[in-house]
């Protein structure tokens, strides 16, 4: 699923392309017809038509469409979703779901392998995110803040990183390596963390975030940019999809587990269990 960084890259490069363009015409897959959580695939045509972008912004793993009536077309690109820029003549993308057409004859296509994406036109952002917690690059999120995010949590570290009510924007990829960073195992309860391992933590998911968004996000299958080029984050990972592989620290082979439902990488010496040697750093 792209996260914080993969949705950032996007909203940057459809920053420079679409501010200004007015919609002029809307097509969904009648396939893909649960795409629009409200609505029909002509209802959303009829209302967004003729309407301007006026801004794009970002609010944790959601693209938001700023439009000229004061309404907003959220976007979430879920598992396999990808919002990619066309010329409107360019032949059709693979798992092409969608596509927005602008008057300037370019095309915002949807394409999704998956069909697990959602468009909802909203009036307010609180209708899809209000339940939202902290991004990790913003001056609220400290690490008091996290602390106090995991204080008296029996559930696995990873499993509260990954909950979108307490961190906006963090998933699987970056979870997983920042807590490789800071030497913390991800089945660790939360609560018993101390305090040099929520400092540690704290510093190393913001340090990932922000390469991961100076590499233009992680491009392990579905991802592209909305240029449809890849990112570079997938080179530089230390411990995720390297299952069996060494340790670019120790030597040690990277384990697999599951942690909340989600597959989980870490390496047994580096990030060992409480009451353990101290990690080697």
């Amino acid at each position: 699923m792209p996260e914080l960084p993969e949705v950032e890259t996007i909203r940057r490069d459809l920053t420079k392309l679409a501010i200004g363009e007015r919609i002029v015409d809307v097509w969904v897959d009648p396939a893909t017809a649960p795409l629009l959580l409200d609505g029909s695939p002509e209802a959303f045509r009829e209302e967004v038509c003729g309407r301007r972008i006026l801004r794009i912004d970002r609010r944790g793993k959601y693209l938001l469409f700023r439009l000229d009536d004061g309404r907003t077309w959220a976007t979430h690109l879920r598992m396999t979703g990808r919002l990619v820029w066309r010329r409107s003549d360019a032949p059709p993308e693979p798992y092409e779901r969608a596509w927005v057409r602008f008057e300037s004859g370019h095309d915002l296509r949807w394409c999704d392998l998956r069909k697990f994406g959602r468009w909802r036109l909203i009036s307010c952002d609180d209708e899809v995110l209000g339940q939202l917690g902290p991004e990790p690059l913003d001056p609220s999120f400290s690490a008091e803040a996290l602390a106090s995010m995991l204080r008296g949590r029996r559930a696995p570290v990873k499993a509260v990183l990954l909950d979108q009510r307490r961190i906006a924007g963090l998933g699987n990829i970056y979870a997983d390596e920042a807590l490789f960073a800071a030497g913390i195992r991800p089945d660790t309860p939360a609560g018993s963390l101390e305090a040099a391992a929520v400092r540690r933590l704290h510093e190393a998911i913001t340090d990932v975030i922000r390469r991961g968004i100076e590499r233009r996000g992680a491009s392990f299958r579905d991802y592209v940019d909305a240029n449809g080029e890849e990112g570079a984050q997938q080179m530089y990972v230390q411990v995720f999809r390297r299952t069996g592989k060494p340790c670019y620290r120790c030597g040690t082979p990277i384990s697999r587990i599951v942690v909340g439902g989600r597959s989980t990488h870490f390496c047994p010496h580096c990030q060992p269990q409480a009451g353990q040697a101290e990690r080697v750093r």
